[in-house]
């Protein structure tokens, strides 16, 4: 079976002070954040796994990193968010469900090694770190059955935060695609799952990998965080 996933790379990476795409920032052991994630993939699910890279600024320095991947390119980075990167890629995409990941999380190859059973039902999740909820990171709540309610950066109440690793099923992605379509160009892909969820009743599970670690590598703490892990 093959396994669609997709890495949303399209972002300037602003915050980080560096003129290469930020998946292209080095790491302590001397791979890119990106080539740790290409690791991981191929880990865990080998020659079944198909990536598709969502591309935007300085393009051509991520093609010519990784020439053996099919490319998405958002022509609109600097005026879009990742609801608009994801779109283009999930329309790109062939018949099942597609994982997929921000081009910034550097995580433990053990994430995927969790996901893989539910990727093999088909259900559609989003990964969660229940140890901590900061103000600035994306914040779910769930409902009584335990799948998610809410997703976003203003959440009240979170129980967690979502890591930047998901998974939509085949049979929820058509209703992601048609709100991804029509939330704002400034949204997160969050908000697509949010209008889903409310408007088509789609099931997000919040897969937990407290125990695990995955850093969204926004500032220069951040990878200081994550080099001492990899």
């Amino acid at each position: 079976m093959t396994i669609q996933i997709v890495i949303l790379a399209a972002g300037m990476g602003s915050r980080l002070g560096r003129s290469l795409p930020k998946p292209l920032t080095r790491l302590a052991d001397g791979r890119s954040i990106m080539q740790q994630q290409h690791d991981n993939v191929r880990a865990t699910f080998g020659d079944a796994a198909r990536i598709t890279t969502v591309v935007g600024y300085r393009a051509e320095t991520v093609v010519e990193a990784f020439p053996d991947v099919d490319y998405v390119y958002n022509d609109r980075y600097d005026q879009t968010n990742t609801s608009k990167s994801l779109l283009r890629a999930l329309k790109a995409s062939r018949r099942g469900g597609v994982l997929w990941m921000n081009g910034d999380v550097v995580f433990d190859p053990m994430v995927l090694g969790r996901a893989i059973a539910h990727i093999e039902r088909d259900e559609s999740f989003v990964t969660v770190n229940t140890a901590k909820v900061s103000d600035e990171e994306v914040k779910y709540t769930t409902d009584d059955r335990g799948f998610i309610r809410e997703l976003s950066k203003t959440v009240v109440g979170g129980i967690g935060e979502a890591v930047g690793i998901n998974y939509i099923s085949a049979g929820d992605k058509r209703a992601f695609i048609r709100h991804l379509s029509r939330v704002d160009d400034q949204d997160y892909f969050e908000r697509g799952l949010e209008l889903a969820i409310a408007e088509d009743g789609v099931r997000l599970r919040p897969l937990d990998i407290s125990d695990l670690y995955a850093v969204e590598v926004d500032f220069a703490e951040d990878l200081e965080r994550a080099n001492l892990f990899v």
